[in-house]
């Protein structure tokens, strides 16, 4: 798509011609750049500007991202070459962490609990993830009964993780009054907005759709009068948002 008369690939080679003067990068980089302007802006890209993008906090999140994209898997088996190498409690956790996000939840259940061993069996932020696990896997009950204890054994630890995920198991097990208290004082005071992006969800469920339009749209809307830097911390919460809210304009 032409961009003021120009064509996007030679746009991009400006882009990063210009990062390549400012970072002061050697001078055969601006040939390669608009000698062969698309290719050249990926050679750039991958040896140097994802390099030095993941130096700062932004940029750590973005090569993340990008790796994420392009290997989905290549957490979860770094995680289980490194348990395999070394069975610690450490990488114990990495595994479960790893197996988690890629949705094998029942499998990171039997690692946390291993991992509650020792002088980390009251870890609280490992009951924390097991639950996660627990209840990702389609044990609500068991979830929330572990963080019942918890809350028993440990009034003064604060988790909004935990506090997350006991709210969903509520909703899960159909204690619909216990699960909006409990969101309801989570988006009182979470930071960032995962409980409110789980909260539109439940209530979606639930069918209460002017609710869950309604807590969404309020968050987009404080979300246009914050900077660009804490929309891009956001980014991934408030994109679910928004197609949640597409969603129920449809509905």
């Amino acid at each position: 798509m032409p961009i003021l008369g120009l064509g996007l690939h030679v746009v991009i080679a400006i882009f990063f011609a210009m990062h390549a003067v400012r970072s002061g990068q050697e001078r055969y980089w601006l040939m390669i750049l608009f000698a062969f302007p698309g290719l050249g802006s990926l050679v750039y890209a991958l040896t140097v500007w994802l390099p030095s993008m993941r130096y700062t906090r932004h940029g750590h999140a973005l090569v993340r991202g990008v790796k994420q994209v392009l290997d989905p898997t290549r957490e979860l088996r770094a995680a289980q070459e490194a348990f395999e190498d070394s069975a610690t409690t450490d990488n114990r956790l990495r595994l479960a962490d790893a197996l988690l996000a890629s949705g094998r939840a029942s499998e990171a259940v039997p690692q946390y609990q291993s991992a509650l061993r020792g002088i980390h069996s009251d870890d609280p932020d490992i009951q924390v993830r097991l639950a996660r696990a627990l209840l990702e896997s389609g044990h609500a009950t068991p979830a929330r009964e572990l963080l019942d204890e918890l809350i028993r054994k440990r009034p003064d630890f604060r988790s909004q993780d935990g506090h997350i995920t006991y709210a969903r198991a509520a909703a899960a097990e159909g204690d619909r009054t216990r699960a909006r208290s409990e969101f309801e004082t989570l988006i009182g005071y979470a930071s960032g907005f995962q409980a409110h992006v789980r909260y539109a969800e439940v209530l979606q469920g639930w069918g209460e759709l002017d609710k869950a339009r309604g807590v969404c749209e309020q968050v987009l809307s404080r979300a246009r009068r914050m900077p660009g830097y804490a929309r891009r911390l956001n980014k991934p919460e408030l994109d679910r948002l928004k197609q949640l809210s597409g969603q129920l304009a449809k509905g």
